[in-house]
């Protein structure tokens, strides 16, 4: 072993044993995470088991499961389990803990009995950031991404499901059915066993089949026809790939443009983002504490409703509109080639016949305004490349100003949507990247919103801190 670099001897004693500060850096991320929960209010924050018992065992200060999960979530380290072995031989978490080393039920009854806690302490560091100047501009973009629940597709059940696996095991029940006559026809021991084989199974079938009509009643009485078994939040959700949707939650989330922290997120239990605009931008505004902002989001979120919603609060949305013109798919003139005329309340055809308003009507809640000139289609020599029909009509709502100007401002700012995924795609990337790619631990919407909070907690605390350096940060959430 000679010229190599020597490691000391197991058996070595030392009359003065070494502190174990000497073993963690002073610019290691562990002293941020103590210097951070130290200076939260746990008890102002919500956290159970601030005031002792008076009587029975000690029981161990939130404080340090706080400290525990945190650390936990910064390396890749979520599950409780995990977590009693880390605390039991990882040197920065002796360090952290005091050389405590809760079992794995302590500290999972910790995360889920103080959910709401845990989020508002995700939140105040996202006020520690506003106060330390780090959101620069009033920009954020927004975006939805779909994360795996604790529930396997064969457990999640809708309409079409049922109707499916019904049908199948029907055929399933006639084909055992035609297999046993075949074998009662036949003589001898291996045709016997063979009987009694398709016996169990046709029972065990009808077994099957007994369970999906109860479950076909089951899902026609649930508000949004699914139901999950595992996880009864969960919800069937369809992703970019043909036949790669999973059964989860839809995680959403507002990235400011400085220095890409998520500011604001939720959860929620549609895989649609069409509703989600105007409530995450109100978040975001009420997180930055600006009375104006930006905010840029995909087409999926794309709503007139929530377009006028986030004017009225001072939000400036930036997102294309999506093209759903079936005219424009068969080759005819789109409503976008027919041009508003506002001091008329017309509009200009592609041929330039005005079209007047004929008639309000009220659709889904909506008020739409219908125009049509049938005098000027007649005849008309575009009228092939326009419209099958007698005329051509044109349906505006009643608030279409608020989508021009949006289609105005799009079309000034060209690469609004490549900055859009520059800011707010990867924090999803590097958070299910440091998941595993794997699913939720927790079950149920207050608990996977717990458990997200964290993930952006150490999301956004490893930011700061690639931004900043470890101490200045702690100087400054000592200050």
């Amino acid at each position: 072993m000679g010229r190599f670099v020597q490691g000391a001897d197991r058996r070595q004693q030392t009359l003065l044993p070494e502190c174990l500060d000497d073993y963690v850096a002073e610019e290691n991320p562990v002293r941020v995470v103590d210097v951070f929960v130290d200076e939260l209010d746990l008890k102002g924050l919500g956290f159970e088991g601030m005031t002792p018992a008076a009587t029975g065992r000690p029981a161990y200060h939130p404080a340090m499961l706080l400290k525990l999960y945190v650390y936990g979530y910064l390396n890749k380290v979520q599950s409780s389990r995990r977590l009693e072995r880390e605390a039991q031989r990882n040197v920065e978490l002796m360090w952290l803990t005091g050389r405590l080393a809760p079992d794995h039920k302590t500290i999972a009854d910790f995360r889920r009995e103080n959910g709401s806690a845990i989020q508002a302490a995700c939140a105040q560091f996202v006020v520690l950031c506003r106060q330390l100047g780090l959101f620069g501009a009033a920009l954020v973009a927004i975006d939805g991404s779909k994360f795996k629940a604790v529930n396997t597709r064969d457990r999640n059940f809708t309409a079409y499901k049922v109707k499916r696996r019904i049908e199948q095991v029907a055929e399933h029940i006639a084909g055992y059915l035609q297999d046993l006559d075949t074998a009662d026809r036949q003589e001898g021991e291996a045709a016997e066993a063979r009987s009694v084989r398709l016996v169990e199974k046709i029972d065990r079938l009808r077994g099957q089949m007994a369970m999906l009509k109860a479950m076909e009643a089951e899902v026609e009485a649930s508000p949004d026809g699914q139901v999950s078994l595992t996880d009864s939040d969960a919800r069937a959700m369809a992703t970019s790939g043909r036949g790669s949707g999973i059964v989860g939650y839809n995680v959403q989330s507002a990235v400011e443009g400085e220095h890409h922290l998520i500011v604001a997120h939720d959860v929620v239990m549609t895989g649609l983002d069409k509703h989600q605009l105007a409530s995450m931008a109100q978040k975001a505004k009420d997180a930055l504490g600006v009375e104006a902002l930006d905010v840029l989001a995909d087409r999926g979120y794309f709503s007139g409703e929530e377009i006028l919603a986030c004017e009225a609060m001072g939000v400036t949305p930036y997102l294309p509109k999506p093209q759903t013109s079936g005219a424009k798919a068969a080759g005819r003139f789109g409503k976008q080639d027919f041009v508003y005329q506002p001091d008329q309340d017309a509009y200009r055809c592609p041929a330039g016949a005005l079209l007047p308003r004929h008639m309000t009507t009220v659709e889904k809640g909506l008020t739409l305004h219908r125009y049509w000139d049938r005098a000027s289609c007649t005849g008309c020599r575009l009228k092939p490349q326009c419209t099958p029909s007698i005329e051509r009509r044109v349906t505006r709502w009643e608030h279409e100003a608020v989508i021009d100007a949006l289609q105005t401002r799009m079309d000034l700012a060209p690469r609004a949507m490549r900055t859009r995924r520059r800011l707010v795609e990867h924090p999803f990337g590097t958070i299910k990247a440091w998941m595993g790619h794997t699913h939720f631990l927790m079950k149920r919407l207050p608990n996977v919103k717990t458990e997200i909070s964290l993930h952006i907690l150490a999301y956004n605390m490893k930011r700061v801190m690639a931004v900043l350096g470890t101490k200045p940060l702690m100087e400054a959430i000592r200050a």
